[in-house]
């Protein structure tokens, strides 16, 4: 029996919460290990639909363990928000069945004051951040200034911490001609949120050494995609964190060869949120209709997605430095009708004749990089819905099996529309 650990294989938003609620119902513990409260996904459970942005997907579901590991950054007025949302919908969260890493950095308001304005600052050459806080509490973390939860246990270590903290990021926004932040008004937030933010505090890398003793099956859940990886994504415009499989081990705290099963959620096609480089994106009727089928607007954000072809080349890419064992397909429905299909099996740069099958590190290169296609015929009967491999289009079968060839990674999963039952399964990853 393994553990699985699921990633987005492309820029984020490739559909994780069904296949993350599938996988949920069938593991005994779920651990978010990297990101923050900008991981938005629905899951819809017995006609109740729960929007989360940093709970784990198991805190839904009875007699499952939820984990937020030290690799997360958590803004402690939002968690405690989402806790209380999700209580009103029935769920049950107590400290008998959600932990939090002691060690996971805190968002504070000072966070997300810099966050805001940085963006506002930039004007064309935005990254599209959600304006969190989350890129600035990561700097913290690495800088060594951040206010961890265990802080929050001694009044005058705390106030001594975000003194340091407030003079460290007040230097800035009164450069920027901003409001300055207020240690003392911040800490009076937090001491007012401290026992119930502490009776969940914990060792995240003990409970899941003694998970592990005893043959309990973990879902590593990730956010984000490889292609907003802070090292191997389209720098800068990423993520703050690792979103590659590795950070399932320092983030939560266990062995690498502990995450087992690596799942790479991947959609039939491509789309992206805010700024950045993408080579295959169409901004003519195609691209339009897939935003349209597939619903394409953020569940955090709201911001309506880019859309585009699929690119093998860049899934490919993700597969090798995130060590993906097989991918989940998703929204294939979405290319229902399409008389043609193109996927991108190469990149142009500045009119060379030299084909690029892999994406460029460098920032010039890769907005200038232009997709080669190959051109595949569509299929015109309907694929939402189906539930086995005979219920599929003769074309739908040969796209997802290119699919395959071109990125080098199996198809483990293939979803076919939003509910959880629609969707056909080639293999367990919990069996490894």
């Amino acid at each position: 029996m393994a553990n699985v650990a699921v990633i987005g294989a492309q820029w984020g938003d490739e559909g994780k919460g069904k296949i993350v609620d599938w996988l949920s119902s069938r593991a005994d513990v779920v651990v978010r290990f990297q990101g923050g409260h900008n991981a938005g996904h629905t899951l819809v459970i017995e006609g109740v639909e729960y929007k989360l942005s940093l709970l784990p997907s198991g805190i839904v579901r009875p007699g499952k363990m939820s984990v937020i590991g030290n690799g997360v950054v958590i803004d402690p007025a939002h968690l405690l928000k989402e806790i209380d949302l999700l209580r009103s919908q029935g769920a049950s969260i107590t400290p008998e069945t959600f932990l939090v890493s002691e060690s996971a950095a805190l968002i504070l308001p000072v966070h997300q004051a810099v966050d805001a304005a940085r963006e506002a600052l930039r004007g064309e050459q935005k990254i599209g951040t959600t304006g969190r806080g989350i890129g600035p509490a990561y700097e913290d973390k690495v800088a060594r200034r951040a206010v961890r939860l265990a802080d929050l246990a001694s009044e005058s270590a705390l106030a001594d911490k975000l003194d340091a903290l407030v003079a460290h990021h007040n230097v800035w926004l009164k450069a920027a001609d901003q409001p300055l932040a207020d240690a003392r008004a911040m800490g009076a937030e937090l001491l007012a949120m401290r026992d119930q933010l502490l009776a969940f505090s914990g060792q995240s890398w003990r409970y899941l050494a003694d998970a592990r003793a005893a043959n309990k099956r973990i879902l590593f859940e990730g956010a984000q995609g490889v292609m907003l990886d802070i090292d191997h994504g389209t720098y800068p415009f990423v993520t703050s964190s690792n979103t590659v499989a590795g950070q399932a081990a320092t983030g939560a705290g266990i062995g690498p060869t502990d995450i087992g099963f690596v799942l790479g959620i991947t959609k039939a096609y491509t789309t992206r949120v805010g700024s950045g480089p993408f080579p295959t994106e169409d901004f003519g009727a195609d691209g339009t209709r897939m935003g349209e089928r597939g619903r394409e607007f953020g569940t955090v954000t709201g911001r309506k997605r880019r859309c585009g072809w699929f690119d093998a080349v860049m899934v490919r890419q993700a597969g090798h430095v995130a060590g993906i064992s097989g991918m989940a397909l998703t929204k294939l429905d979405v290319l229902d009708g399409f008389d043609v299909l193109k996927i991108c099996i190469g990149y142009q740069v500045d009119g060379s004749d030299e084909i690029l099958d892999y994406f460029p590190s460098d920032m010039g290169a890769q907005a200038a990089c232009k997709p080669v296609y190959e051109e595949m015929p569509g299929w015109q009967d309907s694929t939402f819905g189906a539930r086995s491999w005979a219920d599929l289009p003769a074309n739908a079968v040969k796209y997802i099996r290119r699919v395959e060839e071109l990125t080098k990674m199996p198809v483990t999963l293939l979803s076919t529309s939003p509910e959880r039952d629609d969707t056909i399964l080639v293999k367990d990853p919990f069996e490894g």
